[in-house]
């Protein structure tokens, strides 16, 4: 879990880098949702089954148009820090509609003074200072790379109950060929 951990910082700090620089490598074309979200889980498999956490998930036969790479990279975040925060329970994956997906967790919350800044740059809140798990980048570059994927990402959370991950999908007003 050790060596899983800093491989996932060494890909942050890259992210993060890329992230800063002037330009960026977006590659928009539309993409099968569940296919990301898949990849995604499979990436964290071994974390799910080591902390005996379920993986609540079905399928959501959805396309978006985003940067496949990007949007994996915002999802991994999301699914890490819902681990990293949660001892017991599940994660659940679904779409509420159309165009939005939740990422709940039945981990440790965040306390209610810490959720209105948990996307600011370099912000570990009370849970990042006492569990000292937390880098304040990985919410921070969500937020940043939603925005320019066209998506809107909220959290919402209570202590000793769990944390809820909107992220809203851009409109798919595109046609879709399967």
């Amino acid at each position: 879990l050790q060596l899983f951990r800093m491989e996932e910082y060494v890909e942050m700090i890259l992210h993060f880098t890329r992230l800063e620089e002037s330009g960026t490598d977006f590659v928009f074309d539309a993409y099968d949702l569940d296919e990301m979200i898949r990849k995604t889980i499979r990436k964290y498999a071994s974390v799910f089954v080591q902390k005996k956490i379920a993986i609540c998930y079905d399928t959501v036969a959805a396309h978006v148009l985003t940067d496949e790479k990007w949007f994996c990279f915002v999802l991994e975040q999301v699914l890490s820090n819902a681990l990293k925060y949660t001892n017991h329970g599940s994660v659940t994956i679904a779409m509420e509609t159309p165009e939005l997906l939740t990422i709940r967790d039945t981990g440790i919350g965040i306390a209610p003074e810490d959720v209105p800044r948990v996307f600011e740059k370099g912000y570990t809140g009370f849970n990042g200072r006492i569990h000292q798990k937390s880098t304040g980048c990985g919410l921070y570059m969500c937020k940043k790379v939603s925005r320019l994927l066209g998506c809107v990402l909220s959290v919402s959370s209570q202590v000793n109950k769990g944390t809820t991950v909107t992220i809203n999908l851009p409109k798919s007003d595109f046609p879709v060929a399967k």
